[in-house]
């Protein structure tokens, strides 16, 4: 028998008994890049609080689990339908390469079709290049307009 297919690894949506396992894959996904963290505690706590509202959702891939993206809705004045944010995706170091990335990126689009939204939006690094190919292979672009026009920037700042 071959290796199973990426349609083929698991992914649920995340409950409120798995607020720690979010809140440890969050935080290790920080300190896996030197970013500062609250810690697993606090992480899952604030989770717990987001999972309780129709704006946060957050799938969850493999047995471990071993990586999540967390979709965050809002109302659109653009459309009818509306916009997710996908505010992280992450896949601890040892999964990588075996296709959950782009497992977790197929359900996140999936659900977000299914509770309503028409558009799709999500920031990375510029020296993340697996992402940013991941990405890009699904679809998405950094050009306003379509391939060919001037290039989106993504900006932030702390209040």
């Amino acid at each position: 028998m071959g290796e199973p297919s990426v349609s083929d690894l698991p992914v649920r949506r995340a409950t409120m008994a798995d607020v720690s396992a979010v809140g440890q894959l969050l935080h290790d996904f920080n300190q896996e890049y030197a970013d500062p963290t609250p810690g697993p505690a606090v992480l899952a706590e604030r989770i717990g609080r987001l999972l309780g509202s129709d704006e946060t959702v957050i799938l969850l891939g493999g047995p471990g689990p071993d990586g999540l993206a967390v979709l965050r809705f809002r109302p659109s004045f653009w459309s009818a339908g509306l916009e997710c944010y996908l505010a992280e995706l992450y896949v601890v170091p040892a999964r990588r390469g075996q296709g959950l990335g782009r497992r977790l990126m197929e359900c996140a689009l999936d659900q977000a079709r299914q509770l309503g939204a028409d558009y799709m939006d999500l920031g990375t690094s510029e020296n993340d290049v697996a992402a940013r190919a991941l990405y890009e292979s699904l679809g998405f672009t950094n050009r306003e307009g379509g391939l060919e026009g001037p290039v989106n920037f993504y900006y932030e700042r702390d209040l």
